[in-house]
């Protein structure tokens, strides 16, 4: 049978499949679209099965705001040649469309969705099955709500946020929308920061003062037999000064048994009240660096006001209500 162009360019609308791939189907089908569709998904369905084990580290994010209601979602693929590509952004675009039309809630009300006579979970196999990689679904993060700026980092399409005030400001809000970008906030205030996140945080600090403060008892020590600390670091740098001539193997033997005695002995001696407080403090700067209001803001007039402060300075009622961030590079 033969099959017309302007069925193949129809059923190439609906589908978003190739030329070649379409007329295959067409043929295969006798013309037969509701058949071909499915040829076509089925082979997706394939493609993607045989993939599944295959690592999404590149893609497509993209924003949206409309209304009162904001979203994000990313579309993840295997190579920045297939995420580049105009009928992938523009999958992405059209699912992140309907999302927000729609105003889905979580990413499975998101797969359900129509795009042209398919779910979008659907449209994403179909598209995996052209393409030959894998891809899928992820990061798809809402705000509802007044006065939501958004923000896809230098157009990019790999870092997306969006930030919500309290009132009318969009320059501000952008401005913010900008130094969530560039600071990955994991907060908003000290009092939203997950416990979970401050108590791994504490436990972190409290081992590192504790292995700092064995260290310069060490260093104390090697300093005190007239070693340099810096030659004997470790057992590699002792060989490697060793054959550059030095250290002599007497010196090398010496610092190794320092090195042990030193470290039992710093360890007996640690003061836990001490300890704590060192934490705490770390922790406590942690929190500055890490929650958006305290952060120094990077965008103002190199005063180093955090965001809070240089809101007040643009209007005292000014605040920020809600974040969210999500990027497909490793930060």
């Amino acid at each position: 049978m033969a099959i017309s162009i302007d069925d193949i360019k129809k059923l190439r609308a609906m589908t978003g499949a190739g030329l070649a791939d379409v007329k295959k189907a067409l043929t295969e089908a006798e013309g037969d679209f509701d058949k071909a569709k499915e040829l076509l998904r089925e082979r997706g369905l394939a493609i993607a099965a045989k993939r599944s084990d295959r690592e999404t580290s590149n893609g497509c994010v993209l924003v949206k705001a409309v209304d009162g209601f904001a979203a994000m979602i990313a579309l993840k693929c295997e190579t920045d040649f297939v995420a580049n590509g105009a009928d992938f952004i523009a999958l992405t675009q059209s699912i992140l469309d309907a999302a927000v039309a729609a105003k889905a809630q979580d990413i499975e009300a998101v797969k359900a969705l129509d795009i042209n006579g398919q779910t979008a979970q659907e449209a994403v196999t179909q598209r995996s099955g052209i393409t030959g990689e894998k891809m899928e679904l992820d990061g798809y993060l809402t705000l509802e709500g007044d006065n939501i700026e958004v923000y896809d980092h230098m157009g990019k399409h790999t870092l997306c946020t969006m930030v919500q005030t309290n009132k009318p400001a969009a320059e501000q809000g952008h401005l913010v929308a900008m130094q969530v970008a560039a600071m990955k906030p994991v907060a908003l205030d000290k009092e939203s920061v997950d416990q979970k996140i401050l108590d791994e945080e504490y436990k972190t600090a409290v081992e590192k003062t504790k292995l700092e403060q064995v260290e310069k008892f060490i260093e104390m020590k090697l300093k005190k037999a007239g070693l340099n600390p810096n030659l004997v670091d470790s057992d590699d740098h002792i060989e490697s000064n060793m054959a550059k001539g030095w250290l002599t193997q007497e010196q090398a033997d010496e610092a190794r048994k320092i090195k042990e005695e030193a470290k039992a002995e710093g360890e007996a001696q640690l003061k836990m009240p001490m300890i704590e407080n060192i934490a705490k403090g770390r922790v406590q700067k942690f929190l500055k660096e890490n929650c958006l209001v305290d952060q120094e803001f990077q965008f103002g007039d190199g005063d180093k006001a955090t965001v809070s402060q240089w809101l007040a300075k643009q209007d005292k009622d000014l605040k920020i209500c809600a974040f969210k961030r999500f990027t497909l590079v490793a930060d």
